[in-house]
């Protein structure tokens, strides 16, 4: 068994134009502060990092993650969640995802997914420049506007669907074997690949890509009713990053999953701050551990009602109680008689 590390925080909730939210080295200063050891880093954000020059000069990733390191800091993963969203987009949500991609490429749906790839792709070759073995992203969406089966959907729509998906993802996939860095597809709703079925869906349209794994986030399976604890059971052997994020769904005779277009403080389903939902976390950390995940525990913070500097602080101390140190011996080894093969074959009668 591994000791996971952490705590870890992602910072694409907290950058942001005031200090100390607006500078690579104030923010890892602040996340130190909060008493974090990691932090994830989203890519896009030119105020923490210049994801161009990140994949040209490892002696700019070298500087970068000395900065963190000096501050108290690692740099755990890169995050591309913006920019894979972008990989595939249905029409129907051009406008609404427009604004993720770089000015010159919007209003261009072609031009538009064009640049989220290579953004991917640099990441990568960034990831493989600071050392790093995993890196965070959405899958985007081709199927999510059919995803209730009304109207009846034409037979093969979803298949080729998931087809086209696989056939965007497998290049930069091949990029990631060769930076040797793994794409952890959040699993999410918004994106093709919102639960274990559209996960196992795209994986086999990839030929079971080696780089194709999984972020577990429980919050995301509390929403949908799903076995957040079976689900790491699951997919143990895929699952690459952890975020650690709480969530919390009271149904009434008024609504449900779908939340009847209430904003996020009216939902049944809404994100939490650590502790303050339902997620068994405890529960979670022992499944983590159990299965050897070696990664880090990343919070996330996302609440509809508490204060995000709150919900960071309490956060990192709530990671770290629940960060388990794995035995290295068994608890019951002070009653061992040690190791007879003639004993053992005596007690079995044979």
């Amino acid at each position: 068994m591994k000791t996971i590390k952490g705590p870890g925080l992602f910072l694409a909730q907290f950058a942001g134009d005031a200090a100390p939210f607006n500078s690579w080295d104030a923010i890892t200063k602040w996340a130190a502060d909060c008493g974090y050891r990691g932090v994830q880093v989203p890519s896009w954000d030119g105020r923490l990092i210049d994801l161009k020059k990140a994949a040209s000069s490892k002696a700019y990733c070298d500087e970068f993650a000395g900065t963190a390191r000096e501050n108290g800091v690692e740099v755990t993963e890169l995050s591309t969640h913006l920019q894979g969203q972008l990989v595939a987009v249905h029409p129907a949500y051009d406008e609404a995802f427009d604004g993720f991609a770089a000015a010159e490429v919007r209003g261009n749906p072609k031009a538009r997914q064009a640049w989220a790839v290579e953004q991917v792709k640099l990441a990568l070759t960034a990831s493989q420049h600071l050392g790093l073995k995993a890196m965070a992203s959405f899958s985007g969406a081709l199927a999510w506007p059919f995803v209730y089966p009304w109207p009846q959907r034409p037979a093969g729509l979803v298949e080729t669907a998931f087809d086209e998906l696989a056939r965007r993802w497998r290049p930069i996939l091949d990029h990631a074997e060769d930076c040797g860095v793994d794409i952890c597809y959040e699993i999410h709703p918004g994106e093709d690949l919102h639960d274990g079925i559209t996960y196992e869906m795209f994986l086999e349209r990839t030929g079971n890509h080696a780089r194709a794994c999984m972020l577990y986030d429980p919050s995301h399976y509390v929403l949908q009713c799903l076995d957040y604890l079976d689900n790491i059971d699951i997919y143990k052997d895929r699952i690459r990053m952890f975020h650690v994020k709480d969530a919390e769904f009271n149904p009434s005779g008024r609504q449900g999953v779908y939340g009847g277009y209430q904003g996020w403080v009216n939902r049944a389903g809404r994100f939490r701050s650590l502790g303050d939902g339902q997620v068994d976390f405890g529960a979670v950390f022992s499944k983590m551990a159990a299965n050897d995940f070696a990664g880090w525990a990343v919070v996330e913070w996302e609440c509809a009602l508490k204060h995000p500097e709150d919900g960071a602080r309490e956060g990192a101390d709530f990671v770290r109680h629940h960060i388990i140190r794995v035995t290295e011996k068994a608890f019951d080894d002070f009653a061992g008689a040690g190791s007879d093969e003639a004993a053992n074959r005596r007690m079995l009668g044979i």
